[in-house]
């Protein structure tokens, strides 16, 4: 597998759903940053299923411990070790599903790739629960892009036919964690939660779209061609569980669009140059244009539902049924937001680190 991703801020995920513990370590984080557990588990907390209805009922505490790389309140230098326990695991039930994949999960091709060595419980590495270590790193990649100046906001803009109106940064900074949605359109959050009620009482489940921002990158951030920011960035989202799509400003709609519609034109605004429109999400040949950077991500339905799917017996070869009972979200896309503001962080401070926007000591 691999596990590690990123240049100069390296992070290496480990863990499983239903092993002891998941976590992170990041290697590179310069040394001198003010750190606690707290900061870490701010944005932990983020992740937690809400209130609502089709959320799932696992109730892990995801209580983060700093094992390494910190001292006395700030980091050293050496690598840090950040990880929480898993407490409240019940794996009896994949015991069943062992020889019989999950239609939509990674058991089938988990089991091909590992000769059936691969831990299949709870969906092992190939479950959202590894994202509470990408989390982990966020937030203090977060941290320390706020030293660059650079800010990192996500929120739910589609779950199913619902879609949110557009919304102003100020909207997104002030409502997405104030409801279960993470939307930052009240408006549309009752319709969201009804629909993901809905599907719920169906045995069923749905998917949805994340937009991402980042504000205030400076422009020039990126390397060309294989390097590239948006690059780097779509395969950060990709490594989320249940990301099956990445789009970049107006993504695919810009092959519906005339030249003239879709160019951004240049101005200049104040002392620097900028364009009228952001059609190309901020990003240009791969590197960053100074206008925010734009993504969005496609979340699919969470593959778990109570429903009678069809499947096979590996060891039988031959075909099978089963439905799928325990503890899952009828709609992830709520818990995935804060999930794609981490990876956005992640490649972020990994550039900014090679542009010196952060030295490597800070006092």
């Amino acid at each position: 597998m691999s596990n590690s991703f990123g240049e100069l801020f390296r992070i290496m995920s480990f863990g499983e759903s239903h092993g002891p513990c998941v976590g992170i370590m990041i290697d590179g984080c310069p040394a001198g940053l003010q750190l606690q557990a707290e900061d870490i588990q701010f944005e932990v907390d983020k992740r937690r299923p809400a209130a609502a209805a089709g959320q799932t009922a696992r109730a892990e505490e995801d209580k983060v411990e700093i094992l390494s790389g910190v001292f006395r309140g700030h980091t050293t230098g050496a690598p840090i070790l950040l990880l929480a326990w898993n407490m409240d695991v019940r794996s009896d039930q994949y015991e069943k599903f062992r020889f019989f994949p999950r239609p939509g999960h990674a058991d089938f091709t988990g089991y091909l790739k590992y000769g059936g060595f691969n831990d299949y419980r709870g969906g092992g590495r190939f479950s959202g629960r590894v994202t509470l270590g990408l989390v982990m790193a966020g937030a203090i990649a977060k941290k320390l892009l706020r030293l660059a100046g650079i800010e990192v906001l996500a929120h739910t803009v589609q779950i199913g036919e619902i879609e949110a109106n557009a919304s102003s940064t100020d909207d997104i900074r002030r409502n997405v964690y104030e409801n279960p949605m993470r939307c930052a359109d009240t408006a549309a959050v009752k319709k969201m939660s009804e629909l993901i009620e809905r599907f719920a009482k169906e045995g069923d489940s749905i998917g949805g779209v994340i937009e991402g921002l980042a504000l205030n990158v400076p422009a020039g951030i990126g390397e060309p061609i294989f390097d590239s920011l948006e690059g780097q960035l779509a395969n950060a989202l990709f490594a989320i569980p249940a990301v099956k799509g990445v789009e970049f400003g107006a993504g695919f709609s810009a092959a519906k669009k005339r030249g003239s519609e879709n160019n951004d034109q240049f101005i200049i605004k104040g002392d620097k140059v900028a364009t009228v429109t952001n059609n190309a999400g901020g990003i240009l040949g791969g590197i960053s244009t100074g206008m925010p950077v734009v993504v969005r991500v496609a979340i699919k339905p969470t593959p778990s539902i109570s429903r009678i799917q069809k499947t096979v017996n590996l060891k039988e070869m031959e075909g099978s049924e089963l439905s799928i009972g325990g503890r899952h979200d009828v709609c992830i896309v709520p818990r995935a937001v804060v999930v794609v503001e981490a990876m956005l962080a992640v490649v972020l401070v990994d550039f900014a680190l090679g542009e010196r926007l952060i030295t490597r000591v800070i006092k």
